[in-house]
């Protein structure tokens, strides 16, 4: 009996599957991961016939001969068995050429050259470039959904106000909305507080208008430079910074701090300012990281 393919399991010589309604016959061995599925790995998995057709197509031909014996003065030509792939004289059926899979093509050059194992190396590199596509297909989707987002909120803003001390306005390039909220000057430009979505995650960075792109987003420790984010504005009257350190404690803070955005693992992260080089930075807290800065905070 055909069995379904399932991750986590040691496929051998002989075996057939069934995946998404097709059917596949085991061409290496190995054992099955989540990502390397039969219909996207044609070195591991060559497509096949349902099993019944095979043995029905069998079994039609095993006992032809048999009734040609039985009834030999019989001049009726005996009518060939239908086939997928179109009519076929009378006679035994030709035998279906299997596809050969890039493995079997290749199979003498891996030999020559490493052995299978050198072959398998070749198709993890493929999957590596195949998921590494899907990683930043997915980014680039993540990306477009949070920018929708934003142009949502800021359009709400325009419409209907502020509803709290501080707002996230959308903006593309380097022109900075009025009203945009300033941690200080680096050298003879001015600092603005921004954020934009990157891996998964909203990260608070900086904004200026003698930046490349308009804002500059610190992750995985480089610098990467956006057109596309969202500027925090707001009113510092209702605003304070905060002093304080290490992980962030918001219960033990004694305001409310303004959130900045979060990890790709979901942790809060909350806007800071840090000196650093002689300036005062826009930054990032939370309470999975140390160190010590302003938090920008409400009553």
């Amino acid at each position: 009996m055909t069995q379904y393919w399932e991750p986590g399991t040691q496929y051998n010589y002989g075996d057939v599957v069934e995946y998404e309604g097709d059917f596949y016959k085991i061409i290496q061995p190995h054992r099955s991961q989540s990502d390397w599925t039969p219909n996207i790995t044609p070195a591991l998995w060559g497509r096949t016939q349902a099993p019944h057709r095979q043995e029905k197509q069998e079994h039609n031909w095993q006992q032809q001969p048999q009734q040609q014996q039985q009834q030999p003065q019989q001049q009726v030509p005996q009518q060939a068995p239908s086939w997928d792939y179109g009519k076929q004289e009378q006679g035994p059926a030709p035998q279906q050429e299997e596809k050969k899979s890039w493995l079997d093509e290749h199979k003498t050059e891996l030999e020559i050259g490493g052995g299978i194992a050198a072959g398998l190396g070749l198709l993890g590199a493929g999957f590596g470039a195949y998921k590494h596509h899907e990683h930043k297909k997915e980014e680039q989707q993540g990306f477009e959904a949070w920018a929708n987002s934003a142009r949502t909120r800021t359009s709400d803003f325009h419409t209907n106000g502020p509803r709290g001390p501080a707002t996230w306005i959308y903006n593309e390039g380097k022109r900075i909305p009025q009203g945009a909220i300033s941690t200080g000057r680096e050298h003879d430009w001015t600092l603005y507080i921004a954020r934009s979505w990157i891996d998964g995650a909203l990260m608070p960075g900086k904004a200026s208008d003698v930046f490349k792109e308009g804002a500059v987003i610190g992750y995985k420790n480089e610098e990467h430079h956006v057109a596309r984010y969202e500027v925090l504005i707001g009113d510092m009257r209702a605003l304070k910074w905060v002093q304080a350190g290490n992980r962030i404690n918001v219960d033990y803070l004694g305001a409310k701090p303004v959130e900045g955005g979060y990890e790709n693992d979901q942790t809060p992260l909350y806007i800071v300012k840090a000196y650093h080089k002689d300036a005062w930075h826009p930054g990032k807290a939370s309470p999975k990281l140390d160190g010590k800065s302003d938090l920008t905070s409400s009553e």
